[in-house]
Parts: structure tokens; C-alpha cells; sequence
């Protein structure tokens, strides 16, 4: 019995030194594929960038056409409130058809259509009422442009009336609910945090299933794959090691996008722990190497890897909540983007750089993916035992 256990320790040291040997071949293997490499910088630091500063969903200097039916100084005063960076007055239109022409054009975005009488309503306590026109071709500006402008409306509108009836301090003399909000995680509302953010992950993702599927399937395309497998290795090593090669790579282009990027640019805070961060990260890469594991089974050469990773990434990235809210999907949506890692991973990122969470609260999100990871790269090494049966 006593001396079972130094043969044992021998098997382990070497069961680990193979494992060491063949991740660092994938290393190396991958730092002689130089247009790879340059393409991992490109979209991890200058990508990133471009993200947070180049894409934007807040409405910006909206096009505005003015038809001014009263020329009157209660309409001068409504139209000078719409004012940048949200709205910029392009030009007064002599009659509204002309204004709904342009519109039609897509050379403006909003006519603010003011009647006749207008000021003399008002000064008479009549109600009266404006024609807010929008083009919601470009459905969230649209959208935000009509809400800004009813809320420009509804405040002119509240001052006119309380000011008919000679009180001048409105907030002061009258019963008035106001809204004193509070904005938490991002309180300046800073777009390129949530850009930039969302394109790393999306980053990590794609090469998460795309880097191991790769170095699997170019083993196929140069016939080394059979030499392997009847070497001392064992299926499960062959595969562990592409992805813990591949997981360190992504790791360290994170923090190039952490600390090259997010951090000095636009000033994102890491509000948790970094290590927290980089090993919830490496679960995320793990979890969804399976799925490129399981890929690289199904397809022959490069190509098809690349087709089937867009076939696989896409969905996840445009369901998981990355571009709209989860909880807004159908129903049948989020059941199936439960099995998505990517659906969860990001509930983790932004707990851990934004709110500083820790794994008391992010342990159901960490415990999710640990169980797919586990059975999705069980079945891709099923799938690759099976296939050179």
C-alpha cells in the first residue's frame, strides 16, 4: 500500500507535465499565426475604442422643422426650448406639407406644428394644443425624440397655465408632485461605458468558442490529430489543453481592453475585485469553449468553424441582453437563452465592474455557468472520442 502512493504521485506529475507540454505548444502555435494575433489586438484595444465612442443611442442634435402658425411670443418662447445637444433647429417651414415632405426625405427628423391663436389661448386660460411630428424610421431616436419633446411640451404647458392664473412661483404656491430621481452605477450616464463594455464581451465570447475550434479543426486539416491520439495523451488532455491555452490568450486581451481602454479612455470603473473579474472571466472563456469544442466536431476545416461560430455566437449575442433588456423577450426566448453562458456572464460583469458585487451576490449567475461549462465540454470530448472511433 505504502508504495502505491509514490507511483501514483509519479502518474499525476506526468499526467500534468503533458498537459504543461501541450498547452504550451498551443501557445506557441497560435504565436506563429501572426494575422490571428494582429486581428486579437485589433478587437480587444482599437475595437473597443471605437465602440464607446463611435455608436451612440441617445438622441443627439435631432433635425427640427418649425411650422410657426401664430409667430407670436408664447410660440417663439415653446420653440426656443428645444434646444441642443437633443434637438437643433434646421429651418421654419411655410406650411406643414412642406415640413411632412422632408420628413418623408429622412432630411429631418421632428416638425413642431404651432396653430394660430396659440399665444392668445394661452393668455385666455383656453386649453390649446401643438402637433408633434417624428419619424421613427430609426425606431429608439424616434422614439426618445418624441419623449423629449412631450416633456418640453408638458413643462411649457404647466407654466403657461399656473402662470394664467398669476402665480409666478409655481412650486412654491401650489400642491405639486415633483420627480427627484436618483441614478445609481452610472450616475453621469455615460453611453461609452455600456458600448465599450458590451463590445469586450462580445469579444471574449467570439473568440471563447472560435480559438479552440480552430486549434482542434487544424489538427484535423494537418493530420496530426491521429498522431496524437495514439500518443500517451488522453482525449480529455488534448482538448483541456487547447482550451487553457486559448483561455489564457483571452485573458490577457482583456486586460489589454481593461487597462488599455476602458480604464484611461472613458474612465470605467472596476468597482469590485479584479480578481474576482478575470476569474469569472476564465469560467466564462471555459463554459463557452465547450461550445467551440463541440463545433470543431461537426466541421472539417477552418471555414466551417468560422461559419458555424456566426451561426452560434450571433444568436447568443443578439438574445442574451447585450443589446436590449432580457426581461423584455418572449417568453420562449429567455427559456432558451438560459443555456446561453453569455446570458449570465453579463449580469457578472457589470455586477463586478459597475456595482462592485462580490460572490454572495453574483453565486447563482457563478454557479449556472459551472454546470454548463461542465456539460458542454463533456459533451464535446464525448463528441471527439465518438468521432475516431
Amino acid at each position: 500500500m505504502m508504495g502505491e502512493i509514490p507511483l501514483d504521485g509519479r502518474r499525476a506529475a506526468r499526467w500534468w507535465r503533458r498537459l504543461a507540454a501541450m498547452t504550451q505548444k498551443e501557445v506557441l502555435q497560435l504565436g506563429r499565426d501572426l494575422p490571428l494575433l494582429v486581428f486579437l489586438l485589433y478587437s480587444f484595444s482599437l475595437s473597443v475604442y471605437i465602440s464607446g465612442v463611435g455608436i451612440t443611442m441617445q438622441l443627439r442634435n435631432a433635425e427640427l422643422l418649425v411650422h410657426d402658425g401664430d409667430h407670436s411670443l408664447s410660440s417663439r418662447e415653446l420653440i426656443h426650448r428645444f434646444q441642443p445637444p437633443y434637438f437643433r433647429f434646421k429651418e421654419e417651414v411655410a406650411n406643414p406639407r412642406e415640413g411632412l415632405r422632408q420628413l418623408d426625405e429622412g432630411a429631418a427628423m421632428v416638425l413642431l406644428d404651432i396653430p394660430p391663436r396659440f399665444h392668445e389661448a394661452l393668455a385666455a386660460g383656453e386649453s390649446t394644443a401643438v402637433q408633434l411630428l417624428v419619424d421613427t424610421t430609426n425606431a429608439p431616436q424616434g422614439l426618445s425624440a418624441a419623449s423629449y419633446g412631450l416633456r418640453i411640451a408638458g413643462q411649457f404647458g404647466s407654466e403657461a397655465g399656473l402662470g394664467s392664473l398669476g402665480l409666478s412661483a409655481p412650486y412654491a404656491a401650489v400642491p405639486m408632485v415633483t420627480s427627484a430621481h436618483r441614478v445609481w452605477f452610472n450616475p453621469n450616464q455615460d453611453e461609452t461605458w455600456f458600448q465599450s463594455i458590451s463590445h469586450m464581451l462580445r469579444m471574449i465570447t467570439v473568440f471563447a468558442v472560435l480559438l479552440p475550434a480552430v486549434a482542434l479543426v487544424r489538427e484535423k486539416e494537418r493530420g496530426t490529430v491521429e498522431q496524437l491520439l495514439v500518443s500517451p495523451l488522453s482525449p480529455f488532455q488534448i482538448m483541456l489543453s487547447k482550451v487553457l491555452a486559448m483561455t489564457a490568450v483571452i485573458l490577457i486581451c482583456t486586460a489589454i481592453a481593461v487597462y488599455g481602454v476602458l480604464r484611461p479612455l472613458f474612465h470605467v470603473p472596476m468597482k469590485g475585485s479584479a480578481w474576482v473579474f478575470f476569474l469569472l472571466t476564465a469560467l466564462h472563456i471555459f463554459t463557452t469553449a465547450g461550445l467551440g469544442l463541440v463545433a470543431a466536431t461537426v466541421t472539417r476545416n477552418q471555414a466551417q468553424v468560422g461559419m458555424m461560430t456566426l451561426f452560434v455566437v450571433g444568436p447568443m449575442m443578439m438574445l442574451s441582453g447585450l443589446n436590449s433588456p432580457y426581461e423584455s423577450m418572449p417568453g420562449w426566448v429567455q427559456t432558451v437563452m438560459a443555456f446561453s453562458p453569455l446570458r449570465y456572464y453579463i449580469d457578472i460583469t457589470y455586477g463586478v465592474l459597475l456595482k462592485g458585487a462580490g460572490f454572495d451576490v453574483l453565486w447563482k449567475p457563478v454557479v449556472t455557468m459551472v454546470l454548463l461549462g461542465g456539460g458542454l465540454f463533456g459533451f464535446g470530448m464525448w463528441r471527439f472520442r465518438r468521432q475516431f472511433e
